[in-house]
């Protein structure tokens, strides 16, 4: 086969992995082929082709397909030169200064948030949450922040079953009911909070940041000692993080408010 003919392949095998970018969770082929136009059995081949270089996963018993680790790591190269990090860096810096604890940016990755930037406020100790470590989004107070800005449809999709819950220390919610009260709150609250759930005697209060078409593209978050943060400063960090997303949001084009809700709300269901 020449070359010629390899870039229609090409063409049509990068048009799947954007696509699958774009959704919320994995899809049946069928769903790919009739969104993208083109015949199924195209589609087959080239989820295949797409799977043996590990850009895409086939989950069996879902029969349905998602990104692979290949297009994370594709991902991951982006954000270490990406102008987000760069936008957000003086940004969280000023935060740190402000609230005296770190700070951290990270953004959704599936089930999990990736953790860009860490900010060490001086004399504090390290987190868990360095830089490339990948957490699930629905125990920490960043990818609650995240997932509170998507529709409940996106949210299902990511969480369709008891097993997506995964846990740490044995709290957090543990099913989609327990999980939409969580990002009910976050939503009523204006920022999201974790309270030991992702470690111990520490807690985060984060805030999500969108771009222009207000989708949250990152969060902002805050992890402190729980006792060296009485119960009413809580809001008031979080107020300060809410300030940060927002001029990130704003640096971003976005709305410029981190605690506005979605553009398109979250449907009840």
């Amino acid at each position: 086969m020449g070359n010629s003919s390899r870039v229609p392949a090409l063409r049509h095998g990068l048009h799947i992995v954007r696509h699958l970018a774009g959704l919320g969770g994995p899809a049946p082929a069928s769903a790919i082929a009739e969104a993208l136009g083109l015949p199924r059995s195209t589609v087959y081949h080239l989820l295949s082709e797409l799977e043996r270089e590990g850009f895409v996963v086939h989950l069996p018993e879902e029969r349905r397909y998602g990104l692979g680790i290949a297009a994370y790591e594709l991902g991951t190269a982006y954000t270490r030169q990406a102008p987000l990090a760069r936008l957000a860096r003086p940004l969280l810096g000023r935060l740190v200064d402000d609230v005296r604890h770190s700070a951290h940016l990270a953004v959704l990755h599936g089930r999990e948030v990736l953790y860009l930037l860490e900010e060490r406020a001086p004399g504090r100790a390290s987190l868990v949450t360095d830089v490339g470590v990948r957490l699930p989004a629905h125990l920490t107070a960043s990818g609650r922040a995240v997932l509170a800005r998507l529709p409940a449809a996106q949210v299902r999709a990511l969480f369709p079953d008891a097993t997506a819950f995964t846990h740490r220390h044995g709290t957090g919610p543990r099913g989609l009911s327990e999980l939409r009260q969580v990002l009910s709150d976050v939503r009523r609250r204006g920022h999201a909070v974790e309270d030991g759930e992702v470690t111990p005697g520490f807690a985060s209060v984060a805030a999500a940041a969108a771009d222009h078409t207000g989708y949250p593209v990152a969060a902002v978050a805050v992890t402190f000692a729980r006792e060296a943060v009485a119960a009413d400063g809580w809001a008031a960090i979080g107020d300060r993080v809410n300030e940060t997303t927002a001029e990130l949001s704003r640096r971003l084009g976005g709305p410029g408010t981190a605690a506005s809700p979605p553009s398109s709300p979250p449907a009840a269901s």
